[in-house]
């Protein structure tokens, strides 16, 4: 048996979060995705990498008051990242990333512009 092992990148590189608003792919639960819908605050992994790095980030997927999003939906959210080494060089506009819960891609992610600092 396979364990997977993966590590998030913690060094800090300045004091205040970086946000972006991204728009947010949820793989259908019949191609591998989510079974359930997710709501604001909530924390995946975000693998900047191929689909087989085990680096990721500590960011977390904003979505308003009261909505929820499902397996198959596509929304523009906001995505609030710890500021931590090498992380600003990686949120350009328009670079994808994989979103995953662990080992499994549950959704990917575009970068649709910088936003002010939280």
């Amino acid at each position: 048996m396979t364990i997977f092992q993966f590590s998030d990148v913690l060094e800090p590189a300045g004091d205040k979060p970086i946000r972006v608003l991204a728009r947010i792919s949820v793989l259908r639960t019949e191609d591998g995705g989510r079974q359930t819908a997710f709501k604001g605050g909530y924390r995946p992994n975000h693998n900047f990498g191929s689909a087989e790095d085990r680096v990721f980030y500590v960011g977390q997927v904003e979505a308003p008051e009261g909505t929820w999003v499902h397996p198959g939906e596509t929304r523009d959210l906001v995505v609030t990242f710890l500021n931590v080494r090498g992380l600003s060089d990686l949120l350009t506009v328009g670079r994808t990333w994989r979103i995953q819960e662990g080992p499994r891609h549950v959704a990917t992610g575009e970068v649709l512009a910088l936003l002010s600092e939280a």
